[in-house]
């Protein structure tokens, strides 16, 4: 995994991973691990702070939830309507910036 290229796109994969429902934190990791086949291997001290910074910022919130396995209650995040916006927004964003890139590679990549 390139962190460079993580710390770009880590909103956009949260937002993304989110926005398929409600997740707590070892979810999240293991959803973003298996959608990209092990390239993105989420750390806790990456996850976290990228959650509360989003949760400061209003686009997702987070409530702690007993899971029904049983066990301590665990913080279960979930995407706000102005995550939704934000989302579609870095979505946008994301296409023009891989269509520039591809624009400069040829379009074969």
């Amino acid at each position: 995994m390139d962190a460079q290229q993580l710390k770009g796109h880590l909103d956009l994969l949260l937002l993304a991973t989110l926005d398929q429902g409600p997740r707590y934190g070892g979810q999240i990791i293991a959803d973003v691990q298996a959608a990209t086949d092990g390239y993105f291997a989420l750390r806790e001290g990456t996850l976290y702070p990228a959650l509360h910074r989003l949760e400061k910022q209003g686009f997702i919130t987070g409530d702690f939830q007993v899971l029904p396995r049983g066990g301590s209650p665990v913080k279960v995040y979930t995407l706000t309507p102005s995550g939704k916006q934000e989302l579609r927004a870095q979505r946008e964003r994301y296409e023009r910036f891989t269509g520039a890139v591809r624009g400069i590679l040829g379009g074969g990549a």
